[in-house]
């Protein structure tokens, strides 16, 4: 990530001077970030605060009132999560927009599957497909053909993730990834991020979870009242500093960079 930025390699994603209103409601206030291959910007702030509805609009769920996105160095219009698509962005919800009545298969594929030569569904080559994409992720992977509701929530994340990354994402936008998920689990879907992030995928991540933040992170963004009220480097913070910001808005008075300090 580092070596992308000092080379001067443009970002995978440059969000620039963002407003969302909604009538007189100001969701988002002229709000920039960026993002690098293999980095994870943990983008935070209360309920309200902006933080989803920014992401909504990375995704194309949702249509800025102003502001440009530029994906690698391109403009980008993203007016449906189609185009988001397009331009290599997926989105893991808290909720992982499954069917819980389908196995795993028919989840990562769909709305996109795949069909034979004679436009039939082609559930044997899915079934293939996604038993290899899956124990990429996970090698014990088991249970494919049960429906995804007898499945644990992080066999359903691992869904997700397999499903975003199947189809060739290189920006993952991961809503709370983590909750509600035991420990063990919580773990690996830590270690997941990990292994794409090596890989070259940029990842947002909005948590509440401050472990997760300083786990996985590189920098932060703190979303307050709809406006960026602060992005470091993650070492150059700590926990109550990002509480700070997260419900007053503002630093520490004391505040300096803590270097290598938590």
């Amino acid at each position: 990530m580092l070596d992308a930025m000092q080379t001067g390699a443009p970002p995978l994603v440059q969000m620039d001077n963002i407003y969302k209103q909604f009538g007189g409601i100001h969701a988002v206030e002229g709000v920039s970030t960026d993002l690098y291959p293999g980095e994870v910007v943990g983008v935070l702030g209360h309920n309200g605060a902006g933080k989803s509805c920014l992401m909504r609009i990375l995704s194309g769920a949702m249509r800025a009132s102003s502001g440009q996105i530029h994906v690698n160095g391109a403009p980008a219009d993203m007016k449906s999560p189609h185009d988001a698509r397009a331009f290599g962005i997926e989105t893991i919800y808290q909720t992982l927009a499954l069917a819980n009545h389908l196995d795993a298969p028919a989840n990562l594929f769909m709305g996109r599957e795949l069909r034979t030569r004679f436009g039939n569904l082609d559930e044997k080559r899915m079934l293939s497909e996604a038993t290899e994409a899956l124990r990429q992720l996970n090698p014990n992977f088991k249970n494919l053909r049960e429906p995804v509701a007898r499945l644990s929530g992080g066999q359903r994340q691992v869904i997700a993730i397999a499903r975003a990354i199947y189809f060739q994402a290189k920006i993952l936008i991961m809503d709370e990834p983590t909750a509600a998920l035991g420990p063990s689990e919580t773990a690996m879907v830590a270690d997941l991020t990990l292994k794409l992030k090596q890989e070259g995928i940029g990842i947002f991540l909005i948590s509440h979870d401050m472990a997760d933040v300083f786990e996985l992170c590189d920098r932060v963004m703190v979303m307050n009242k709809g406006r960026n009220v602060g992005a470091f480097r993650i070492e150059d913070v700590n926990k109550d500093d990002i509480l700070s910001l997260i419900i007053k808005g503002t630093l520490p008075d004391d505040w300096e960079p803590r270097g290598n300090s938590r």
